[in-house]
């Protein structure tokens, strides 16, 4: 899969009048989602004559390229600032997957890996340098680390993973929040960037002592080693489908704008895997595809979710899936 342009043909349960409207939708935006987008947008047009073209481009552009009206629809990690939402005049964000951005690592011949978000600090500013340092040894009692310089990997260019990596970072560790700060994109203080997640995947497999940030989906096709991240509870749990699920599933309410913060859930989350989060689509409320756009979408939250898990995607919990219901009747020609 490429960082660039990717071009996927879809369809799904549509009414005459949506067909009649355009044999086709264009959207651009998330890379995470894109490995879930390829098989939605293949089982929409086995079932429809409607065709789905998305280019994974980042979450930031395919922000910009919706605002602009250059694309039917956005597809971003990160929910809208309040700018964004005022440029996008009259955009609505749907939550329609589940997942999480995993710690992957390329160690030697290591295979499991133990760490905190205080280390991920630590490693991200600076202030750890080495594979063997001893706060990373304390975590990982029995696992022979090797004197090797780490080298961070992060996203050059626009990123939901970025936006959650880092408000997960500003909301456990406060000079996170108040020097590096949270965002699409952000000024990191040591590293390497790579472009969209194929391209931080190929940083981390070619580069002895990389870590880096990356959409488990990604994590899974480029069979990279993933760590295990501390959660609140004091559990170290890996980004699969139980524990992204459990992360889900602590959500009760949705706020009017849909805009959901799952990490670094609390103690009592004993399963959760704190860096998950959902990935929503950014659509215009007046569109000339309305009917289209509300099909596609429709079938995304539903139908769409049986190939979430071997994604490392956990269904939409059933409070989060009625609000994007409602929200798509909000959507109008």
């Amino acid at each position: 899969m490429t960082v660039g342009a990717l071009a996927l043909s879809g369809a799904g349960g549509v009414t005459s009048r949506a067909m009649a409207q355009s044999s086709s939708l264009v959207g651009a935006g998330s890379t995470l989602v894109a490995p879930l987008m390829a098989k939605w947008s293949l089982d929409f047009q086995s079932k429809n004559n409607i065709g789905v073209t998305y280019g994974a481009v980042g979450s930031g552009t395919g922000i910009a390229q919706i605002t602009a009206r250059t694309v039917d629809f956005g597809a971003s990690d990160a929910p809208l600032t309040l700018a964004q939402a005022t440029a996008c005049k009259s955009c609505v964000q749907i939550p329609w997957a589940l997942s999480a951005t995993g710690i992957a690592y390329h160690v030697g011949a290591i295979k499991r890996l133990h760490l905190t978000p205080k280390l991920i600090v630590g490693i991200y500013t600076g202030r750890v340098l080495n594979w063997n340092d001893r706060r990373i040894a304390a975590v990982n009692k029995g696992v022979s680390l090797p004197s090797l310089p780490i080298t961070p990997i992060y996203r050059s260019d626009g990123s939901g993973d970025t936006y959650a990596f880092t408000d997960y970072l500003s909301r456990t560790d406060a000079t996170w929040r108040s020097g590096v700060g949270t965002g699409t994109q952000v000024s990191f203080p040591r590293g390497v960037g790579g472009r969209g997640n194929d391209g931080v995947s190929a940083l981390v497999g070619s580069t002895n002592g990389g870590i880096a940030y990356i959409s488990a989906a990604y994590i899974i096709a480029h069979n990279l080693q993933v760590a295990q991240l501390q959660n609140r509870a004091g559990h170290y749990v890996y980004p699969n489908y139980k524990n992204i699920k459990a992360a889900g599933d602590l959500v009760k309410r949705v706020p009017a704008n849909n805009e959901m913060h799952i990490v670094n859930p609390p103690s009592s989350a004993k399963l959760a895997y704190p860096l998950s989060t959902f990935t929503y689509a950014i659509v215009p409320t007046t569109s000339p595809k309305a009917d289209a756009l509300k099909s596609f979408i429709n079938y995304a939250m539903t139908a769409g979710q049986q190939y979430g898990p071997a994604l490392d995607f956990a269904p939409v919990p059933k409070v989060v899936l009625n609000a994007g219901k409602a929200t798509l009747t909000k959507i109008h020609s």
